[in-house]
């Protein structure tokens, strides 16, 4: 029997999201056909939707990855599954349910012995470090910033650090929601609470570090960056960036003198569907503030089709705080509505129809009737209208002069 793939992924956000569908395709890819896939729904449990939200990441994985998922609580069949996933929620939530549990036992279980392929996005990759982010405690709650226990998944790996997903998250607008919405001030006071040994590993939304527990090596997928952050001090490695384990290690324990190797190109396909669903949106409408500006009906409709399609992709999307379908839903409301108050610009050519179109047949019937003069007047005014008539082997036809 082959030997199990071992590999490790860490996503920053867009975990159901279409960006990450190629992520989550090629290391899938890895087992073949059929892999036993487990969701573990734990940060998310506490809600009263969570059933909901199981039900749509399942779909998300059928359709878009092509894999049957089912989901898990306990610890039982952690170990023997080949792919484990778990994601959105709260990082304190899961932290209470898997620090001293049989269940962060499995996850550390399944990394440490380079076996199987586990996936832990937002919340689930907030725990994995030495210590976690209690986001919601003190971005929303306004609880003093402070650090919990992590479940120390990454020492294994020899990582001492802290993961801080939505590292370059822009949410605020006026106010910074960087570094999993801590901002700078937060961060950099959070910072000097660390151990020294201790760096941050930050991860961009809708971006996907995948560590090949075998190879020991990284990479860096998605739209954004993985930066290894220590006392304030950077070292960000774009999308496509592939480094050795070892490099990590030495950069996240503060060796100085490593220059990281410039990023490979993403995929095509890859490429093409990293942009987020607000970028789509806002595509689409220049798509049709353009196709309006032309009078171009055809593509006014396009565009809103494929906003409709846009939001059909990203009905899966399990972070709901963002509620980036509810407001792209409410963009295509309005797209609709722009499009019914400019029916009549839609075409021109066929509003005049009912008008022109006998008048032309009129002329025809006086020239075989041999009154070319009186057909003359008749074209002539027409022209004085803005409407040319011409003569074709075909028959007459009309064009509106521009």
């Amino acid at each position: 029997m082959p030997e199990r793939p071992g590999v490790l992924v860490l996503m920053g956000s867009g975990e159901t999201a279409p960006t990450m569908v190629e992520v989550h395709r090629s290391v899938v890819g890895r087992f073949g056909r059929g892999p036993r896939a487990l969701l573990l729904d734990t940060p998310y449990a506490f809600q009263e939707n969570a059933a909901d939200i199981s039900a749509r990441a399942r779909r998300y994985f059928a359709d878009s990855v092509g894999v049957k998922v089912e989901v898990a609580s306990g610890s039982g069949a952690l170990i023997e599954a080949d792919w484990v996933f778990s994601g959105p929620g709260s990082p304190t939530y899961a932290l209470d349910h898997w620090r001293g549990t049989e269940v962060g036992a499995a996850l550390k279980a399944r990394v440490g012995s380079r076996s199987g392929a586990t996936v832990l996005a937002s919340a689930a990759a907030c725990t994995v470090g030495v210590a976690a982010v209690p986001v919601y405690e003190i971005y929303k709650v306004g609880a003093q910033p402070h650090w919990r226990d992590g479940v120390d998944i990454l020492s294994s790996l020899g990582l001492p650090v802290v993961v801080i997903p939505h590292y370059d998250n822009t949410e605020g607008g006026t106010h910074d929601t960087r570094f999993c919405y801590l901002g700078e001030r937060r961060l950099s006071q959070m910072e000097r609470e660390l151990p020294d040994e201790v760096a941050v590993l930050g991860i961009d939304e809708h971006t996907a570090v995948e560590i090949d527990l075998r190879a020991e090596t990284v990479m860096v997928r998605g739209r954004g960056a993985l930066t290894v952050r220590r006392q304030g001090a950077q070292t960000e490695f774009p999308t496509g960036s592939t480094l050795a384990l070892a490099e990590l290690r030495e950069l996240a324990k503060g060796v100085s003198g490593f220059v990281p190797a410039a990023p490979v190109a993403q995929a095509p396909e890859e490429e093409s569907s990293s942009a987020t669903l607000a970028e789509s949106v806002q595509r689409c409408e220049s798509r049709f503030d353009a196709a309006a500006a032309s009078g171009d009906a055809g593509a006014l409709s396009e565009a809103v089709l494929e906003l409709e399609g846009e939001i059909t992709r990203w009905a899966a999307d399990t972070e709901e705080d963002e509620g980036g379908v509810d407001q792209a839903r409410a963009v295509l409301r309005h797209l609709v509505a722009r499009l019914g108050g400019l029916a009549d610009l839609s075409s021109p050519h066929d509003r005049l129809a009912p008008l022109v179109e006998p008048l032309v047949a009129l002329r025809g019937r006086l020239r075989k009737e041999g009154a070319y003069d009186t057909a003359d007047a008749v074209r002539d005014a027409l022209a004085e209208g803005g409407v040319l008539v011409e003569d074709t082997p075909q028959g007459p036809r009309w064009i509106l002069r521009s």
